[in-house]
């Protein structure tokens, strides 16, 4: 990121932004919101970068894996190649399709979470689910910057809550109802955001997550999946966040 004075202040002249996906269809789908073509940047171990570009920001776009720890690994193998490279990120985006409850978040729709929380990190007791915290130890959920989540929501559609991070993917009713009623501000569940949130905390970086909705949590359904919607909802949405970005600036925060 390069910082050049203006009217007594340090402005960015050129914000750098790390989107973290779970799989290549995620990343390739916010790519087709560029026009500027994308190269490939290899970073240590195997993870790959396409970078492009969106007005002033350029844009690092990750395919980390299906998962926190995978989504954490790979998320921070690019925060530190770049902080090293001395271009460090401003912004860390987790993005991809997810599963919405209903009917706060239906199929085809867009979520932009306010919280990133992490539901199945803790311990089963006689009395229920204990988060990990209640038990002494890390943490639980991250906040995206308000502005941020403003921004997204104004700019895309998308409904701003809570986003849950799954390791294992809803597959009942009673499951879903189970989640809702720990976490009543929910409107999706996914793999990857509180792994990406982390990696970014740990290098002092705002973070996002936004979602496409593909299909209901709850009872697996594939015939009622809608991937390929959901992934052109996603490109829609990068199509008109990168926009609404160019005024942002990261030490307004």
């Amino acid at each position: 990121m390069v910082l050049q004075a203006q009217e007594g202040r340090l402005t960015t002249s050129a914000v750098r932004i790390l989107v973290a996906t779970a799989v290549p269809a995620e990343r390739d789908a916010v790519a087709r919101a560029f026009t500027d073509a994308t190269t490939e940047v290899r970073l240590p171990g195997s993870a790959l970068l396409h970078r492009t570009r969106g007005g002033r920001q350029g844009y690092d776009l990750l395919a980390a894996g299906v998962g926190p720890a995978l989504a954490a690994a790979g998320t921070a193998t690019a925060l530190t190649a770049a902080a090293l490279d001395g271009r460090p990120y401003a912004l860390v985006v987790s993005a991809g399709i997810a599963g919405g409850f209903q009917p706060q978040a239906p199929v085809g729709s867009l979520v932009v979470a306010d919280e990133i929380t992490v539901a199945d990190l803790g311990a089963e007791t006689a009395d229920g689910f204990v988060p990990v915290t209640d038990l002494g130890f890390g943490t639980v959920s991250h906040r995206p910057p308000d502005p941020l989540v403003r921004v997204t929501a104004e700019a895309t559609g998308a409904h701003p809550g809570a986003v849950l991070t799954v390791s294992t993917v809803t597959g009942s009713a009673a499951r879903a109802a189970e989640l809702r009623a720990r976490h009543p501000r929910a409107l999706a569940e996914a793999m990857e955001g509180f792994g990406v949130a982390e990696a970014a905390a740990a290098h002092g970086v705002p973070v996002l997550e936004i979602r496409a909705v593909s299909n209901p949590v709850g009872p697996r359904d594939r015939a009622a999946w809608r991937i390929a919607d959901a992934l052109a909802a996603l490109t829609e949405a990068f199509g008109k966040l990168a926009p609404a970005l160019e005024s942002w600036n990261p030490h307004d925060q």
